[in-house]
Order: C-alpha cells, then structure tokens, then sequence
C-alpha cells in the first residue's frame, strides 16, 4: 500500500509542481481478478482478489479521478499479463532479493543450481494439464508496448487503458518444460498447495493494444526462456555445491 498507493500520490503531488502532466502506469492484469470470461478484454470488470491487485486497481482509480478533475492531464495504463525473460544480450535482467515471487526466475534459479526444485502451486485447476495457465510477454515486447504507449501521450495526448500480453495461455508445466528444453537443464519440481487467491486462467485479449497503439507482442515462449536462461548462466557462477550472484 505505501509503495503502490503512497508512492504514486507523492509522485502526482511531483508532477504536478513541475507541471508534467502525462504518465505512463504500470498496472497489472490482476485489476481483472476471477476472469468472468476469457480471452480478457479491457471492458472486463475490475475487483481484486490480493492485496497487490487492490493497490493496482484503486491506483488506476486514482488517475481517474486525475483526469477527471483537469482534462490536461493524461495517462497511459498499461494492464501488463505476466513479464518474463531478460534482454538478448544477457546484460540486462531481473534479479529478484531473496526468494523470486514469480515462475520464471524461480525455474531460472533451478536451472542454474541456485535452488533445487520448483514448488508448483495447485495442479487440481480447471486446465488441461491442472496447472494454472498464465499470458506470459517478453520484456522487450513490453518496452516496445511502453514506446508505443508514451509515443501516443506525447503526439495526440490520448489517454489509453490497454493489455500487454500475448493473446495466449501457457500452464506452468509448459513453462517449465519449454525452460528445460532451451537451456538443457533438469528442472526438478513437486507438487503443492494452491496459494490463496491464485486462479486457473489469465490471458488476454490484445485487439486494444493493436488498434490504439499499434503494438503486438512478436516473442514466443521459447525466446522468453532462452534470454533468460543467459541472463542466469551469465551472471551465476557456482561455488562448489552452491551458486553465488555476480551481480
């Protein structure tokens, strides 16, 4: 909440001294929460069902209320699905503090030896293979949506709320098997307890994004999980049984 909600305030409160009034937000497929139906468009009804979806969905409120109180202000919200890989080049990636909240750097941290296996959460959803099934886009796909994004705020000043994702729904045992395939690792994993709040499906629907920005995601899973596996080889080096960072 301080984060999320305080730190936007205390941002707004910045840009509007300096009289900057355009922004580009990053919000998150979870404003969505339980999909009522799938692929997800943006006229979806927003609700949460997590404390970080809550803190997304009441800060697009938030500019909202913005706009709505002076016209001149404009925003690009960017309901991101699930951001995944790392640059081609393998010098720029995500390196999360301690344990990683998400799948890919989980897997990444397996496949490198870092960890010994990835804990699956829940196989009994309504999928077909049980797994939750997710919209994973690649990182640099992303920046391009951010491109094309502040591109419109800065030549039209259009306010926008559009996906960045796929269109498409891959479950974690095909995250996990595509991951081994690219990078030649085992990827040990168990079976666990669902998380609460977790839901089966999540991917969208991505005709907004092409029709106002002009974005469509190109990267494939494959290249979601090569980049990142150079990112991991190239900056973990193991230390005996174990790895350490190098960054």
């Amino acid at each position: 909440f301080g984060n999320n909600i305080g730190g936007l305030l205390n941002l707004l409160d910045v840009m509007a001294q300096f009289d900057v009034k355009r922004m580009v937000f990053s919000s998150s497929a979870t404003v969505y929460g339980e999909p009522q139906y799938l692929p997800i468009d943006e006229a979806h009804p927003t609700s949460s069902t997590n404390p970080y979806g809550y803190t997304k969905k009441s800060s697009e409120e938030i500019l909202g209320q913005v706009k709505d109180s002076n016209p001149e202000w404009n925003f690009g919200i960017l309901r991101y699905f699930n951001p995944v890989g790392a640059h081609r080049s393998g010098e720029i990636g995500e390196s999360p503090l301690g344990k990683p909240a998400n799948l890919v750097p989980f897997v990444g941290d397996v496949a490198v030896g870092k960890r010994d296996k990835v804990v699956v959460f829940g196989s009994d959803f309504d999928t077909p293979d049980g797994t939750g099934v997710r919209d994973y886009i690649h990182i640099e796909d992303l920046a391009e949506g951010h491109v094309a994004s502040l591109n419109l705020l800065l030549h039209k000043d259009q306010s926008h709320t559009v996906n960045l994702g796929t269109g498409k729904g891959l479950s974690v045992l095909e995250v996990i098997e595509t991951y081994s395939r690219v990078s030649g690792q085992e990827i040990p994993f168990t079976i666990g307890d669902r998380r609460a709040g977790d839901i089966a499906q999540c991917y969208a629907n991505c005709d907004a994004a092409k029709s106002v920005l002009g974005f469509e995601a190109k990267r494939s899973i494959e290249e979601m999980c090569r980049s990142s596996w150079k990112w991991v080889s190239k900056n973990y080096v193991a230390v005996g049984n174990t790895t350490k960072d190098t960054i």
